[in-house]
């Protein structure tokens, strides 16, 4: 098969969105496939995209970080927060279920595999005609479940937190939080959409839109409303998701129209959705957000704030995994593409790759993050109502996090592999299923003597398991890697992350100042992480290093866009 190269320019359309070469329409005789679909995305090309969807991923990361400094001085870290912070399990709910996860493993597939139908002759247009089978439906179903979630609210918030001091006020905040079914799902449909077309830019801002909104929220009513005003931005966030990828996915959908009348081969017709995956995928995410549930549940008997801590603390400690896996959410398209086009090889080689830089960049996030954990809580939360006996109880949270931030990363990589190929399997379930009766046994037992360190030591447990599961499981379910030598691979780097979190608490507990110590650390964190890692030759520097010189030398040459 002849594979026509890439090219090495990456460019933004009118909308703005980032668009790659193999994005581009081409003119070309209607019996042949398009460029656009023919080309795959080179090794510079998913590099430059990752950057641009990590660049992103940052400014929204740190618009959250702004979120919860704004939510901890203006409220603390007390009974009115944690009424938030339980209406604030649906959108962490929806976010998992209809944007990171669910729908995207459900519909990034099943619209590459349109895209390659398409590709292969004839008329009409798969990817049309898919847009009118399901965002209809799904549609109807994002409306209907969050009116019955507004009207349950109260008997939400009781099974959710039953010892809560004040579920008049959460269910309140229910209310507002529960239109984000219907908006985040909305968004989710319209990332995944784009992403399969290799759109990536504007997908990538969401994050940024939804944080401005739940921030001007906050500052806008908190002074009448208190904390609802939070779960009012988080409505008004949520509607932000939405309007800022609209212009990009009608211009995306136009222009397929425009093109006329598509080739696509006898026979080929274009196929709806495969429900029996979307309910795998929705069931998969659905156990893997319920850890969240758990420790909810089981911290709603504990003292005022315990609820808060281990929010902070999570928010904070799952930075290094959110970053880490950038670089998948970039891949997925391309892994569900390959095996679409029955290139099994390609996919395992990019999997194995993606498992390699993953592994990396998170060990040397949570190698710095337990090292300075205090002095990173008191340099984001310690003023206002956040009591520096709040720093103390968020940062020994955050620092047990931490050791299951690796199992997070895996499970995040791994289940790309078993949902690419669209076709339903119930493996991944059962590995979550696994995790999380470990999370709720451990955490039942250890939240007596342990209070909060109990239900973070069995939130890393529980996830380390179920990656382990998922691990073991690769083979004929899902891309067919070769376990034996990933698992070799990630010894290296985590030696090399185990010495230089020893270092970097060293150096940071022997500097008196937060910031120094914070920068004394984390530098000494990622230099003997980094000289470990290169004499350990691991495989996930490689393409890191190349990656970090290449982002240099455009910046260099102002050729970076």
């Amino acid at each position: 098969m002849t594979v026509t190269p890439p090219r090495a320019d990456t460019a933004a359309d009118a909308d703005g969105a980032l668009v790659l070469p193999s994005a581009r329409a081409a003119p070309s005789a209607p019996a042949e496939a398009p460029a656009a679909e023919q080309a795959p995305l080179g090794g510079g090309l998913l590099a430059r995209a990752a950057l641009v969807t990590a660049a992103l991923a940052v400014a929204g990361a740190l618009l959250g970080l702004v979120r919860d400094q704004a939510l901890a001085r203006l409220f603390g870290a007390g009974s009115d927060t944690d009424a938030f912070l339980v209406a604030w399990t649906l959108p962490e709910f929806a976010a998992t279920l209809l944007i990171e996860d669910g729908l995207a493993f459900a519909l990034i597939p099943a619209f590459s595999a349109a895209l390659a139908r398409r590709a292969r002759g004839g008329y009409g247009d798969p990817v049309r005609t898919l847009v009118g089978a399901t965002l209809p439906r799904l549609t109807l179903a994002f409306v209907a479940v969050s009116a019955l979630l507004v009207g349950t609210a109260p008997y939400l918030v009781e099974a959710l937190a039953p010892g809560l001091p004040d579920p008049a006020l959460a269910v309140d905040c229910t209310r507002f939080t529960a239109t984000c079914v219907l908006s985040f799902g909305l968004a989710g449909y319209c990332s995944a959409v784009l992403r399969a077309h290799r759109r990536f830019l504007t997908p990538a801002a969401i994050y940024v839109a939804y944080n401005a909104g739940i921030i001007a929220g906050m500052f806008t009513l908190g002074g009448h409303w208190g904390v609802r005003s939070a779960a009012a931005g988080v409505a008004v966030g949520g509607l932000l998701m939405v309007v800022v990828q609209v212009p990009s996915l009608w211009r995306q959908l136009k222009g397929d129209r425009q093109a006329g009348p598509q080739p696509v081969a006898t026979g080929t017709a274009a196929r709806p959705m495969n429900f029996a995956l979307f309910a795998t995928v929705l069931l998969f995410a659905l156990c893997r957000q319920s850890q969240i549930l758990i420790e909810r549940f089981l911290a709603s008997p504990l003292p005022a704030g315990a609820i808060s801590h281990l929010n902070y603390a999570q928010k904070v400690a799952q930075m290094p995994m959110m970053l880490s896996l950038m670089v998948c959410t970039v891949t997925f398209p391309v892994v569900a593409r390959a095996l679409a086009d029955g290139d099994t090889e390609r996919a395992r080689n990019r999997v194995e790759r993606d498992l390699a830089l993953a592994s990396c960049l998170v060990l040397l996030g949570a190698a710095t993050v337990i090292a300075c954990a205090p002095q990173i809580i008191e340099l984001l939360f310690q003023r206002g109502q956040f009591t520096p006996g709040d720093t103390a109880a968020t940062a020994g949270v955050m620092r047990i996090y931490a050791l299951g931030l690796l199992g997070q990363t895996l499970v995040g990589v791994l289940v790309r592999s078993f949902f690419s190929a669209g076709r339903p399997t119930w493996y991944p379930v059962g590995a979550m299923a696994a995790g999380i009766v470990a999370t709720a046994w451990i955490g039942a037992c250890t939240v007596g003597p342990w209070g909060v360190l109990g239900i973070a030591a069995a939130n890393a447990t529980g996830i380390t398991v179920a990656a382990v599961l998922l691990l073991c499981g690769t083979g004929p379910r899902s891309v067919p890697i070769r376990t034996r030598r990933v698992l070799a691979e990630l010894t290296r780097p985590l030696r090399a992350a185990l010495v230089a979190t020893v270092a970097g608490a060293f150096v940071a507990d022997r500097v008196a100042a937060p910031p120094a110590g914070l920068a004394a650390g984390a530098v000494t964190v990622t230099v003997v992480f980094v000289l470990l890692g290169w004499a350990l030759d691991a495989q996930g520097f490689a393409p890191a290093l190349s990656s970090v010189r290449s982002v240099t030398r455009r910046l260099t040459h102002g050729r970076f866009r």
